[in-house]
C-alpha cells in the first residue's frame, strides 16, 4: 500500500479503536457531533495561527489535529450508520470536479476573477440560493460573527457615512439599554447592532476587524501586569 494510504488507513484504524465499545476510550465513546464542534473551530483557528508563524513542524501537527476532527465526526456517524469516511471523500472529490468546469470539462476561462465568478455560480446553484437574500442567510448561519459580518457588509455595499450615522446611534441606544436596565435579550439585541455597526465602518475603510481584535487581545495580555 502507498505510504500515504497506509498513514491514512492507521489513523482510521486508530480512531476506529478509541470508538470500539470493546477497549475503546470512555471519552471518545462519550463524544457526539455536537460537543466536538468547539473542538473542530479551535483546531480550525490553531492551523492558521501555525501557517502565520510559517512553521512547517507546527502547521503540519495542527493540521493532524484538524484532521482528526473530520476523521472523528466521520466514525461517530459511521457508528450510527450515516455514512463513513468514504463516502465524505467522495463528496469532496465529485464537488471538485464540478466546480471546477475549466479543468475537468470544457469550459474555458480567462481570467481568475471569471474562475471565482464560476465558482460561486455553481455553488448558488448545487445549495439553492437564488437571491442575495439567500447568501446572506448563509454567511449568518455558518460563519464566525465577524467574518460573517464582513462579508454581509461586502455583498450590501453599505456606505461609509450610513455606518458612521448608524454607529454613533447604536452607542446611544446600546448606553440607554444599560442605564434603564433594559432585560438580556435587549441589551444583546443593541450590543449586536454596534458590533456590525463597528464592523461595518472597519471595512469601508479597508481596516480588518479580526485583526484588530486579535492584536487588541496580544496587546491586553502583554499590559496585564500594568492593569
Amino acid at each position: 500500500m502507498d505510504a500515504k494510504l497506509s498513514a491514512l488507513q492507521h489513523l482510521l484504524e486508530v480512531v476506529a479503536q478509541l470508538r470500539s465499545p470493546t477497549g475503546g476510550c470512555p471519552w471518545d465513546l462519550a463524544q457526539t457531533p455536537e460537543t466536538l464542534i468547539p473542538y473542530i473551530i479551535e483546531e480550525a483557528y490553531e492551523v492558521v495561527d501555525a501557517i502565520r508563524s510559517q512553521d512547517s513542524k507546527a502547521i503540519a501537527e495542527e493540521l493532524g489535529d484538524l484532521l482528526l476532527q473530520v476523521v472523528l465526526q466521520a466514525q461517530i456517524a459511521s457508528d450510527s450508520n450515516q455514512f463513513t469516511i468514504t463516502e465524505v471523500a467522495q463528496e469532496i472529490s465529485q464537488k471538485l470536479i464540478r466546480r471546477h468546469p475549466h479543468v475537468f470539462a470544457d469550459v474555458e476561462v480567462e481570467s481568475l476573477k471569471e474562475i471565482h465568478e464560476n465558482w460561486e455560480q455553481i455553488k448558488a446553484a448545487e445549495k439553492g440560493e437564488y437571491s442575495l437574500n439567500d447568501k446572506l442567510h448563509r454567511y449568518a448561519r455558518t460563519l464566525p460573527p465577524i467574518m460573517a459580518t464582513t462579508k454581509i457588509i461586502a455583498k450590501t455595499q453599505i456606505s461609509s457615512a450610513y455606518a458612521a450615522k448608524d454607529l454613533e446611534s447604536g452607542w446611544q441606544q446600546f448606553q440607554e439599554s444599560l442605564i434603564n436596565n433594559h432585560d438580556l435579550d435587549q441589551q444583546q439585541s443593541e450590543l449586536g447592532d454596534l458590533l456590525f455597526d463597528l464592523i461595518a465602518l472597519a471595512h469601508k475603510h479597508n481596516l480588518d476587524a479580526f485583526a484588530a481584535l486579535q492584536s487588541a487581545n496580544h496587546r491586553f495580555i502583554e499590559n496585564l501586569d500594568q492593569l
